[in-house]
């Protein structure tokens, strides 16, 4: 093949999986909803099932519905003939993956899920096959052909079938009020949970390595406040400790710049008013947002007064990574 059949084919693949995706958007139908409705109401976990690539694609949806709030499994169908369906119990729901329905492997379980009690869901190419009939609702996941030259390689029909498993998976996540919180605690590992679960106390500089000054404080001297705690900056607090403004490295450029004589000022003449801050509670990753967009690379944290209990620095949201 020369350099532009490999890119056709490419191409064509890519177009072909499109347009099936962009056909299965009529099908989220009724049955759609009493999937979600039938989910929604599961005491017990989602046990996703299916066979060949249907299995692949089913572990990937599983693994969708528990980190989004929808307890789930996966079993495969051979092995749940062998023992592993004592996995199941009466207060699960099967979602069954099969593009024929009519999977062997697959429709052997149907007599003992039926004998459990429990409400069958499918995802099948075909929706007068075995599997469909016997579901309470069954997800049309057909297509006209695989994306394989052959027609027969699972291509366009386990793309169809991924997509149908994550409309179902955000359709719940949003119907359950599932928060970037609650994802974050089923993802606990890596920059991801450190990203959504960290809050601003967590990493922030507290007590005395909070850089202070009074407003009456000689410029020169609260240099060497700043120097001392190196931050690149300083608060201003009054007598009752409430924050009056800031003073930074970027500050003394202007006045430095200005022609300023840096003895002769005070920091009530040179400070900052009303600077960003941000909350203890805050979740670093909001912190981090508004540092950025006001181009600082350290904050002030207040409490619940607006008193300044901290300090938050760039190099401590590395460190801690978030970023």
């Amino acid at each position: 093949m020369s350099n532009q059949q490999f890119i056709s084919s490419g191409q064509r693949t890519v177009a072909m999986e499109m347009q099936a995706v962009n056909d299965l958007h009529n099908r989220i139908d009724a049955s759609f909803v009493t999937a979600c409705e039938t989910l929604l109401t599961c005491e017990g976990r989602v046990i996703v099932t299916g066979m060949g690539k249907s299995g692949h694609i089913g572990n990937k949806i599983a693994a969708t519905l528990a980190s989004t709030g929808t307890p789930a499994f996966f079993v495969h169908p051979g092995e749940a003939s062998h023992g592993d369906l004592g996995m199941i119990t009466k207060q699960d729901v099967v979602l069954a993956l099969s593009n024929s329905g009519n999977t062997a492997e697959v429709i052997t379980l149907l007599p003992l899920i039926k004998r459990l009690g429990i409400p069958l869901i499918s995802m099948t190419g075909d929706a007068n096959s075995a599997l469909a009939l016997a579901a309470v609702a069954n997800l049309d996941v057909s297509i006209s052909e695989e994306a394989c030259p052959l027609n027969l390689a699972p291509t366009t029909s386990t793309t169809v079938t991924l997509v149908m498993g994550d409309a179902l998976a955000i359709a719940l996540l949003e119907s359950r009020g599932f928060s970037a919180e609650d994802f974050a605690f089923s993802h606990p590992g890596g920059a991801l949970g450190r990203k959504l679960l960290l809050r601003v106390s967590d990493i922030m500089h507290a007590d005395n390595e909070v850089p202070r000054v009074t407003p009456e404080t000689p410029l020169h001297n609260a240099l060497l406040e700043m120097t001392e705690k190196g931050f690149g900056m300083t608060t201003i607090t009054n007598t009752e400790g409430e924050l009056l403004g800031v003073f930074t490295d970027g500050d003394l450029r202007r006045i430095i710049d200005s022609k300023t004589d840096l003895n002769a000022v005070n920091m009530d003449q040179v400070m900052t008013e009303n600077p960003k801050t941000v909350k203890h509670d805050m979740l670093v990753a909001e912190a981090l947002t508004i540092m950025e967009k006001a181009s600082i690379t350290a904050v002030v944290v207040e409490d619940a007064n607006s008193h300044p209990i901290g300090v938050l620095h760039m190099h401590d949201i590395l460190r801690a990574g978030v970023i």
